[in-house]
């Protein structure tokens, strides 16, 4: 992978080089695959250019509403076995696929995988030129895998590994290689004609080499390339299922084996979910809560503390109990209703009367979590108070609505209740390792792969738990079909009945629950110190004050690790392991050296500026910062100041680009490249991409609820 070569594309070329590798080429078959797979990284990748058509001109910039958005691709690189060879035409391209597919004999059984990073974007240029057997999609136009008649399987590497290029270098151990930044002007006019200089060849040619030392590396570590999955979270769920029916490497007899695989079937087959039952639990899922303090939005706050939980999520998964039998529908009065709360792990509608906030500086319930809303303030998408509204929860939920809201009444419905208890003991061995090789391998030689496996996969770990059962399916057929919704009872049966399945949709739902209630212990013990929140983590002044509260809760986390330590029989110390320095790195504490930072600035949810040790950065949904806090800084020689509403981002600032995708639309047109060389281009279809501007403008219904706050601090 390190000695790697480039060749003008040329069939006979691509022949010689593919004879010259056959026999390393050979398909391997995966246990559970149908057909075998050849075990060489390629990778492929397109360079184009989005242009607008103006008077029937082809025009770099928009000039009028009306011009057509067009694009072309004008170069391609493909890398396999170390040799790149790179092509200026989607006929060379499908030419170089039929080469390969006759040479190594390929067909719907012995395929050649070639993975694309952001396949969804090569996809759209090229979906016309194949027959497509399959086409597996998580969205419309976000392939994951498309299988052609030829043989030749595209999968999506930026899925796979969940880094964009420049991140993914950093991930390799073993083949260094780097993405290039800043070769390649992309606002300049080129087709299939245009002249490529070395510098711009280099930078072609990188990004699918690149893509191959992420993928050799792979399959070295897992022994081949019919065990990669198609996606990241796919690493984790094979680990976590092999850990709790088999045990991978374990040395108890076949008939030990046999009742540890039964055993943890027996309880899956327990925990089923009946068709109305999971629509209440997706109903009363919700992500980590992202929140801004009233008092202090819009301004600058001097001397802001970072804390954050160690893992929040994996911590919850070893130290909480959560559903652990069959859900079972109870009718509920007044009484009962908490009497069920403290016992049982519990779900369920419930209407509130006249809710009103108890603090003003935050509240927790989301618009958009509520079916009924009626009469509500609102403070940046959550309700402040509200004549009526109708939600879904948990018993977690619903604690923490106790502490931070009054209401006149409540109506409950739909109560679901299970028995509680922690989970399974080979699932939480498995988060407790995965946690245990990030801290303790990180900075060891020669324990590299161990440590990114560790610190990758411990953080697929929630993403595993949460996946939708009710998911669309997003056919292709010649086209982006409209997506289908799968029949519910359907579904739910495939469900229960998979024989694979080794968690329960609702074990999800509390991962987050559990969370959002441990960071809510912080944002009410900080109160008017409180400044921001983001899931794991909370920003606050005077920190010294609330150190008693931190040792309070890491006591807390003490107790509950260590009972979950003795019921599972695990080693006491299991869930605090050390650095290689001997700093031990307790899961699930609160850590007071997240960050310390001179100024701070919130303008809500997912947007603030920073300034930490000198520098100053942005978190901004919707911005690049590495593009976006150059051009603040350049701008203004105040950017705080800067950084306020109706901000606006110029497109060539914002980092970010709009995509539109053409399915059928072909194109025909002639184009003057940069060097002033004419050259007829077209496509079938195509993917136009236009960079999008930004505006930093906040409602003004949360703008009136901020100006309140600060100027009577009452409702």
């Amino acid at each position: 992978m390190t000695s790697a070569s480039t060749i003008e594309y040329s069939a006979d070329k691509l022949v010689e080089v593919l004879h010259k590798v056959f026999d390393q080429l050979k398909p391997h078959s995966g246990k559970q695959r149908k057909g075998r797979f050849y075990e060489v990284p390629t990778s492929f990748d397109i360079e184009t250019t989005s242009a607008y058509i103006h008077d029937g001109v082809t025009v770099l910039d928009r000039v009028s509403p009306d011009d057509e958005k067009v694009a072309t691709m004008w170069v391609w690189s493909f890398t396999i076995y170390q040799t790149t060879f790179i092509g200026r035409t989607w006929e060379q391209w499908f030419e170089c696929c039929k080469t390969i597919s006759a040479v190594l004999e390929l067909t719907d059984k012995d395929r050649l995988i070639v993975w694309v990073h952001n396949l969804s974007f090569e996809f759209g240029f090229m979906q016309h030129y194949f027959d497509w057997v399959k086409v597996f999609a998580v969205d419309s136009h976000k392939p994951v895998q498309a299988i052609s008649s030829l043989g030749i399987e595209f999968r999506c590497s930026y899925i796979l590994s969940g880094y964009g290029l420049a991140k993914l270098g950093d991930q390799l151990l073993k083949y260094k290689c780097q993405k290039m930044v800043g070769d390649l002007d992309y606002h300049q006019l080129r087709h299939t004609k245009t002249e490529i200089t070395d510098k711009e060849l280099g930078y072609i040619v990188n990004d699918t080499r690149l893509v191959c030392c992420y993928v050799q590396e792979l399959i070295e570590q897992e022994g081949s390339i019919t065990k990669l999955p198609l996606t990241q979270t796919g690493f984790v769920r094979n680990m976590c299922r092999e850990n709790c029916f088999h045990t991978a490497g374990m040395t108890h007899t076949e008939s030990q084996k046999q009742k540890k695989f039964w055993r943890y079937r027996d309880l899956m087959n327990k925990l089923t979910i009946e068709p109305d039952e999971y629509l209440l639990l997706r109903r009363a899922f919700m992500g980590g809560f992202t929140h801004a303090n009233s008092f202090h939005a819009k301004d600058v706050v001097s001397d802001v503390t970072s804390w954050d939980f160690s893992s929040a999520y994996p911590s919850v998964m070893v130290c909480e109990k959560y559903p652990m039998s069959k859900g079972e529908k109870v009718n509920v009065s007044r009484e009962t209703f908490y009497k069920y709360l403290k016992t049982y792990a519990c779900v369920f509608d419930i209407r509130f009367i006249g809710l009103k906030p108890k603090f003003v500086y935050d509240q927790y319930l989301s618009v958009s979590h509520c079916s009924v809303l009626k009469n509500a303030r609102t403070n940046n998408g959550r309700i402040v108070s509200c004549d009526e509204c109708v939600t879904t929860m948990t018993e977690i939920d619903f604690a923490i609505m106790q502490r931070v809201y009054h209401w006149e009444n409540i109506e409950v419905a739909n109560f679901w209740i299970y028995r509680k208890d922690y989970l399974p003991t080979d699932f939480v061995k498995t988060v407790l390792d995965l946690y245990g090789a990030k801290t303790t391998l990180k900075g060891v030689q020669g324990k590299e792969v161990e440590y990114m496996h560790g610190k990758g996969r411990l953080n697929s770990l929630y993403g595993m738990t949460v996946m939708d059962i009710i998911q669309e399916l997003q056919i292709y057929a010649g086209g982006w079909q409209p997506a289908q919704k799968p029949d519910l009872t359907e579904a739910i049966e495939k469900y229960n009945k998979n024989y694979k399945r080794f968690t329960t949709y609702a074990w999800g739902v509390y991962v987050t629950a559990y969370c959002r209630r441990n960071l809510w212990t912080g944002i009410i013990e900080m109160g008017s110190d409180y400044v921001y929140a983001d899931t794991d983590s909370i920003k606050h002044t005077n920190t010294e004050k609330h150190k008693e509260y931190l040792n309070w809760y890491n006591g807390e986390i003490k107790r509950k690790m260590t009972e979950a330590m003795d019921y599972h029989g695990f080693d006491k110390d299991l869930w605090r392991p050390k650095t290689i320095k001997g700093v031990e790195k307790p899961l699930g504490y609160w850590d007071d050296t997240d960050g310390f930072y001179t100024r701070f600035k919130s303008l809500g949810a997912k947007r603030y500026m920073v300034e930490e040790d000198g520098e100053i950065n942005i978190t901004v949904s919707g911005l690049n910062k590495r593009v976006t806090v150059p051009w603040l800084l350049d701008k203004y020689e105040q950017p705080f100041e800067a950084f306020d509403d109706n901000l606006f981002v110029p497109a060539s600032y914002t980092g970010k680009n709009t995509h539109t995708y053409f399915d059928d639309n072909p194109i025909n047109y002639i184009m003057v490249d940069l060097n002033g060389k004419p050259c007829v281009y077209s496509e079938l279809s195509y993917v136009h991409l236009e960079p999008c501007e930004y505006d930093m403008s906040i409602a003004s219904e949360y703008l009136a609820y901020i100006t309140d706050c600060k100027e009577r601090e009452i409702i």
